[in-house]
């Protein structure tokens, strides 16, 4: 008869929830957060159990996914423990069941019995009705795998197994929203009506992440009247061509004998990062590189044709035809702003706005992810305060560090502190979450 004292915990995962039943025997159902996974809000769960036991718990789930056993600590780190074979499982509950957690007890002739099972008669003979072990299916998709780094990564070189940390488990759980794919294209909107505040910068780097994890496939576009910048900042490719040398063609580019790589000629790749850029003129004036709707909608088309993701790095002109049918098409918003009162204002005014417009801009709004920069080595307090005063504003707040390679010059992650990247990973995985 085992001794072990250990903290349990179970949850029986059925479909996308499950039932969770704590250490103390009360009875909850598990339900996920949005495109989160059910297995994922289980450890959210038992680990948060384990923080308030203020000891290691050892979790076990059975289900349509199988029989398992983890220690989950109260750090969140999980270990996985080995599973007896023919074990059968435990749990039998079902959410709103919170009276009763049916657990082995007892014990007769050595064997565990079920403690509100019927018994059987002593003098009764009994007939064993084997019941085959369960078994994870060999489909089961495999969790995301979280990449060692330091001296984990040379532990692991080493061949020794160690749980990864928890900021490799988020780092993991970042590039698996980051790399997802969806039928159709998806398009992000990069605004602040302010300059000089990240737009340019922040439609590099989210290109870069979402191309680099994702397979490519995605476009940065500068939807800018005045002297977009988005060109300068990017490589140029094998053409000179803008945005303009790109509408005359655009229905050729539509129709059926069209090939996939015909769009390059008006295009710019960047060749470490793997995204295109869509560049305007910025040695044109606005009024000799204004666009239509209709224009607008056109290009829109051909990029719906060759991308699954386009990001736009709009212009400081709210009123311009097409910074207006930008945001009437964009899927998710995305607010860039500088640890500074000025910047910061520009951006609560747009979500403001916004709000104000229509329907469906409230929602942009409301689902929009404000991204604060820190422009200076030395201002962190600075930046979490803005970052605190856009709490409950919006879905997402992310803050990214100060980067000298953000500065100036060629915009290039791989140029980027480890830090940094990992700002940048973290923006994207919240945008991909509301598409």
């Amino acid at each position: 008869m085992s001794t072990d004292t250990r903290a349990r915990a179970y949850a029986t995962v059925t479909g996308p929830t499950a039932v969770f039943v704590a250490t103390d025997g009360h009875t909850e159902p598990v339900h996920p957060d949005e495109a989160e996974d059910i297995r994922h809000a289980i450890i959210r769960r038992a680990t948060a159990e384990a923080r308030h036991a203020g000891t290691p718990v050892e979790l076990v789930t059975s289900g349509d996914r199988g029989a398992h056993r983890l220690l989950i600590s109260t750090d969140g780190t999980l270990t996985p423990l080995p599973t007896p074979p023919g074990t059968p499982a435990v749990i039998d509950t079902v959410p709103g069941d919170e009276h009763r957690t049916r657990r082995a007890t007892q014990t007769r002739h050595g064997e565990e019995v079920r403690q509100d099972a019927p018994q059987p008669d002593a003098d009764t003979p009994s007939t064993p009705t084997a019941e085959p072990p369960s078994r994870p299916s060999f489909l089961t998709p495999p969790p995301a795998v979280a990449t060692h780094t330091g001296w984990r990564a040379l532990l692991a070189r080493m061949g020794i197994t160690i749980p990864p940390s928890t900021a490799e488990q988020r780092r993991a759980e970042w590039t698996r929203l980051a790399s997802r794919q969806w039928a159709g294209c998806r398009s992000l909107a990069v605004a602040n009506g302010k300059g000089g505040v990240g737009k340019t910068m922040t439609t590099a780097m989210l290109a870069a992440v979402y191309a680099r994890h994702g397979g490519g496939n995605v476009l940065a576009w500068d939807n800018n009247d005045t002297r977009g910048t988005l060109g300068w900042r990017t490589e140029q490719g094998l053409y000179d061509t803008t945005l303009r040398d790109l509408l005359p063609a655009a229905d050729q580019l539509l129709s059926p004998d069209a090939g996939v790589s015909d769009i390059a000629r008006f295009v710019h790749h960047q060749a470490t990062d793997r995204y295109d850029v869509l560049r305007s003129n910025p040695e044109l004036l606005a009024a000799d590189q204004r666009i239509r709707v209709d224009q607008f909608d056109l290009l829109m088309r051909v990029a719906a044709r060759y991308y699954r993701m386009v990001i736009f790095d709009s212009g400081n002109d709210e009123s311009a035809d097409r910074w207006i049918r930008m945001i009437d098409s964009t899927d998710q918003l995305i607010v860039p702003t500088l640890a500074t009162p000025e910047s910061a204002e520009s951006a609560a005014l747009l979500l403001d706005a916004l709000r104000d417009r229509d329907d469906r801009s409230a929602t942009l709004a409301r689902g929009a992810v404000v991204v604060v920069t820190q422009s200076e080595p030395a201002r962190p307090a600075g930046v979490r305060a803005i970052a605190d005063g856009f709490l409950g504003l919006v879905r997402a707040v992310e803050i990214v560090p100060f980067d000298p390679a953000l500065k100036s010059g060629p915009l290039r992650f791989d140029a980027l502190r480890p830090a940094t990247q990992d700002a940048w990973l973290a923006v994207a995985a919240a945008a991909a979450s509301g598409l």
